[in-house]
């Protein structure tokens, strides 16, 4: 979740994790503050009127104040994802109690938690208390917003604060602290000339530090200010004090015992040797060197380094440090605080505080013994020094608050797998950087430098491998390295082939207590229960990306409660986090994460419940895969149905995933593939074959033709072990129809032909249907256009009984078009018109942008160029929205000739080139054939007979590769006419149409 931060100590401003949220104008200003001032309580309408309008409201005041109010419910929801942080409750609205913090109010608490220690003698504790609460303060509260109830509330806060500065004071003096006082106090009271007690605290400070006369000089000026300003002579106490000071009263010195702080001698240079063999990392350097600029601040800067095991966060640290060591003359101190150690428990801040308050020249036994005493101290000692503070490996903020500074001038670099910046975020000048995997180049560099030698640049292509085997870890990579550099008799290519073994790459990664394996062990051990099983499933599927609702599945619980256990694994840096895609937040594993993962699972779980997550996960991408090709093809047309369980997900969640079904099966692409492949080889057929029948969407919509083969091969292969006849049948056919795009036409004819015979054994009638309506393409493509029809017609029956009218529309524009080639144009287009018609009445995109498609060709064969273009202008914006690109290719491709068929030359060639481009996206050479024909008409009838004769040419090529031989007849006789130059006789050859 966001961490939500509202500052008022200051001027008004808002984050979410770090990152500023403006508001628009004044107006959201003034409402903002007002609830803010009120956290929790209702504030009336009338009262927001009167504080935007200062007291002078309009009629319309109600109206602008609830459209000012929704304005500001949008900005916070667009920048923090909470839809209830303004709540509407008569009469007015109130800021709803959660999880983000307001300084206003941790200062209070801050201030309360000060005085109660005092009162029970914790000097130390409370200083401590007082301190983080005045840290807080920017500048004047609320500065800049001008409305009186507002002003009037921040006055109250500047009360509170200067109370507590005077309680802190108080304290301080107790402590002996009276000479580093004096400054702050003289800056204090000139600012503050009215405060009686800061007065008589200075007069203290300057008579405990042995100046008698500047203590009764400034009891002179207080009484000047007092009686100039109110007329008035100074209080009792502060009367009582000069008298006291004039006799040198014995109570004003100090109680026996009281420590005094000895001065700092020693400048500590803590930081270990840098890495020889560091690497790269320029951006992330950068990005540390922000902190210097934020060390004459108001709040120390903290650099916050994050991110999981073995990616050089220490490095980095180091690096840094050594660089900008000259900008800190009073020292360096570093600390590796063991949060994530093998072996060794944290170490705890106050053995920590005592050797830092050592190494800055405190003797031993001036040192407190209790914690908050030591930090006390600690912060003191570094007051107005310069000292860099490194704590490396920390494991929480409870162990790296005790060792911060409380004042600018000194700057604190963290290093640690769990990200901090929520509780480090508003009390400090935070710079988080979450460190990620080095990049390529750098990777490769880093190879070379560890194992000394030439062997990496010799081969590049091995090189790039073996830094992707790794993650591009650094320690990985330094490991890998090492072994390169042990064995010189290797290339890096024996290297490379021990990493591809899945089973073997952790083992050869981690040959020591300080390998890979060791350093994920320490991240994973620390997990509860619940999140290390989260970790041990996702990993144990074949997915390399998933979100929150596959987790969900996996441990049968609610979504909501499975992202809070994989944010768990974030927070952990054991799962990435990628781009959020309409609300929903999607993760991965890095390669060797994944590995230890699926270790785990396999040491931990047994293989039944890996067995059952593996068809829960199943479950649920093949209830949504389903839905959305439901919402794709207007019902559950084209495809064989299964009896695979599913698993439902909350319907407005499923709404949410699927609003755009083409852009869901593309983000799930990898792990529909994954999970087909995982399924065939663990032998649950029916979803292996389910999944990659509904996701033929998918396939044949993009062109991912390799995947559709390599999922329905594991998937035959899987129903046929298992002896699963319906998965055979359907996945017989699903590779006849590829085999189908891809020309492969004998052996399509083939597989339907057994994936015919298996679904009449079935009894499967939609089987029968599709298979039916392949094989009516096959016959076509073998010329045999009177058998293509019959059986056509015969798939047109079966398609109206079983009621599927998708398939039925797609049916009719098959027909029309094999009686377009028949030479029946009339025929065709009333086909091809009742097509467009069903395929309108299901909301079918995709079917009716290919039935317009069969439209425009039939109505261009009667010589219609206007009406067949205004039909492929509708396909083309059809296709178009749904991101069809093979569409696009036929359709530009149709638009193209329908426009030079109107003598619209110029305009067609521009088209048909598109048509080009298009297909060569689809990497179909037929397809940039047909279109590379009409580009030559095109060009030809605009008498550039070159170009067109180059252009045939390229596709006479195209059309002997892909095996049309009546294609490459006819630009054959293109060519030849163009030879004769007779523009009148190539216009008829042209508008002949199909060969």
């Amino acid at each position: 979740m966001l961490q939500v931060v509202f500052r008022i100590l200051g001027p008004l401003d808002i984050s979410a994790d770090g990152r500023p949220v403006a508001l628009q104008g004044a107006r959201q200003r003034t409402l903002m503050s007002m609830l803010l001032l009120a956290p929790g309580r209702v504030v009336s309408v009338d009262t927001l009127a009167d504080a935007v309008w200062h007291g002078n409201p309009p009629a319309t005041a109600r109206n602008q104040i609830a459209i000012c109010v929704s304005a500001l419910r949008k900005t916070l929801k667009n920048a923090t994802g909470i839809d209830d942080l303004l709540v509407t409750s008569h009469p007015g609205y109130l800021l709803h109690p959660g999880e983000h913090r307001i300084d206003a109010v941790e200062f209070e608490e801050r201030a309360a938690e000060g005085r109660e220690a005092a009162r029970r003698g914790r000097t130390e504790e409370a200083c401590t208390h007082f301190e983080e609460a005045l840290a807080m303060w920017r500048g004047p509260a609320l500065a800049g917003i001008t409305a009186e109830r507002v002003e009037a509330e921040a006055e109250r806060l500047t009360e509170l604060r200067l109370d507590v500065y005077e309680q802190l004071t108080a304290l301080r003096l107790d402590l002996g602290r009276h000479r580093e006082l004096i400054g702050e106090l003289t800056a204090f009271v000139r600012t503050n000339p009215l405060r009686e007690q800061a007065l008589a605290q200075l007069m203290l400070a300057h008579y405990r530090s042995g100046r008698r006369a500047e203590a009764l000089e400034a009891y002179r000026d207080g009484a000047r200010l007092l009686s100039e300003e109110l007329g008035i002579d100074p209080g009792p106490a502060v009367q009582e004090l000069h008298e006291d000071i004039l006799a040198d009263s014995p109570k004003l010195t100090l109680p026996a015992g009281t420590p005094l702080h000895a001065p700092v001698t020693t400048v500590p240079a803590h930081l270990p040797p840098a890495a020889a063999s560091f690497t790269g990392r320029n951006q992330d350097l950068a990005t540390l060197d922000r902190l210097l600029d934020l060390l004459d601040g108001s709040s120390p800067p903290v650099g916050s380094i994050t991110g999981p095991g073995g990616v050089g966060k220490t490095a980095l640290a180091v690096h840094w440090s050594h660089q900008v060591a000259s900008r800190f003359p009073d020292g360096q101190l570093f600390a590796d605080l063991r949060g994530y150690d093998e072996e060794e428990e944290p170490r705890r801040p106050s053995a920590v505080l005592d050797r830092f308050l050592r190494a800055l020249g405190v003797p031993g036994p001036q040192i407190p013994a209790d914690q908050v005493e030591r930090t006390a101290l600690f912060r003191s000692v570094l007051d107005g020094r310069r000292v860099l503070i490194v704590l490396d490996n920390a494991r929480s903020f409870q162990q790296i608050r005790p060792l911060l500074p409380g004042t600018s001038g000194c700057c604190v670099l963290v290093t640690s797998r769990d990200s901090m910046s929520s509780r480090l975020a508003g009390d400090y000048a935070l710079v988080p950087l979450n460190l990620g995997s080095l990049a390529q180049d750098e990777s490769i560099t880093l190879l070379s430098r560890v194992a000394g030698d030439d062997r990496l640049a010799g081969d590049p292509v091995a090189a790039a491998r073996l830094s992707e085997l790794c993650d591009r870890l650094p320690l990985a990579l330094r490991i890998a390295a090492a072994r390169l550099a042990a064995k010189p008799h290797w290339t890096v290519r024996t290297l490379v082939s021990r990493l591809e073994d899945q089973h073997r790459r952790l083992d050869e990664l981690s040959l020591d207590a300080r390998g890979v394996r060791a350093g994920l062990r320490l991240s994973y051990r620390d997990l509860p229960a619940d999140t290390a099983r989260m970790f041990r499933l996702l990993g144990s599927l074949n997915v390399t990306e998933f979100s929150a609702w596959a987790g969900a599945a996996l441990l049968d619980i609610g979504p909501v409660d499975a992202e809070d256990l994989i944010e768990q694994l974030v927070d952990a840096q054991l799962l990435e986090p990628l781009s959020a895609s309409a609300g929903h937040v999607r993760y991965r594993f890095q390669d060797l994460l994944r590995l230890f993962a699926r270790e785990c699972a396999l040491a931990e779980d047994g293989e039944g419940e890996l067995r059952a997550a593996l068809r829960r996960a199943c479950g649920v991408w093949l209830g949504l895969a389903k839905v959305a090709h439901r919402r794709l093809y207007g019902g559950d047309y084209t495809v064989v149905p299964g009896d695979a369980p599913l698993r439902d997900l909350p319907a407005h969640l499923v709404d949410s995933l699927v609003e755009n079904p083409m852009e869901w099966f593309e983000a799930e692409r990898s792990s529909i593939t994954g999970l087909v492949q995982q399924a065939a080889r663990e032998g649950e057929s029916g979803y292996a074959w389910e999944l990659t029948m509904t996701s033929v969407t998918l396939f044949q919509n993009r062109n991912y033709l390799e995947d559709w083969r390599e999922c329905g091969e594991a998937a035959l292969e899987a129903a046929r072990r298992s002896g699963d006849r319906l998965g055979e049948a359907a996945m017989l056919q699903s590779l006849g129809t590829l085999e189908i795009i891809q020309y492969e036409h004998d052996s399509a004819y083939e597989r339907l032909g057994l994936a015919l015979a298996l679904f009449e054994e079935q009894g499967q009638d939609q089987g029968r249907a599709l298979v039916l309506r392949n094989l009516a393409m096959c016959e076509r493509h073998r010329g045999d256009t009177g058998r293509a029809v019959e059986t056509g017609r015969r798939s047109l029956e079966i398609f109206r009984a079983v009621g599927d009218p998708y398939a039925e529309a797609h049916v009719l524009g098959l027909l029309a078009q094999i009686e377009l080639e028949r030479g029946d144009a009339q025929a065709s287009l009333v086909l091809s018109s009742e097509a467009v018609a069903r395929s309108r009445g299901l909301g079918s995109v995709r079917g009716e942008a290919q039935s317009m498609l069969r439209l425009a060709k039939a109505l261009l064969h009667q010589g219609d160029g206007a009406r067949a273009e205004e039909a492929c202008r509708r396909a083309l914006e059809l296709v178009l929205g749904s991101g069809d690109h093979r569409g696009e290719t036929h359709v530009l491709r149709a638009l193209g000739e329908a426009l030079w068929r109107q003598g619209k030359v110029e305009e067609a060639e521009a088209v048909a080139r598109s048509a080009v481009h298009a297909a060569e996206k689809v990497s179909d050479a037929y397809l940039r054939a047909r279109a590379a024909v009409v580009l030559g008409c095109a060009q030809a009838l605009r008498s550039d007979v070159s170009g067109a004769a180059g252009t045939f040419k390229s596709a006479a090529v195209l059309f002997t590769e892909v095996g049309a031989r009546a294609w490459r007849e006819r630009v054959e006789q293109f060519l030849v006419a163009l030879a004769e130059g007779e523009p009148d006789g190539l216009r008829r050859l042209f508008a002949s149409g199909q060969p």
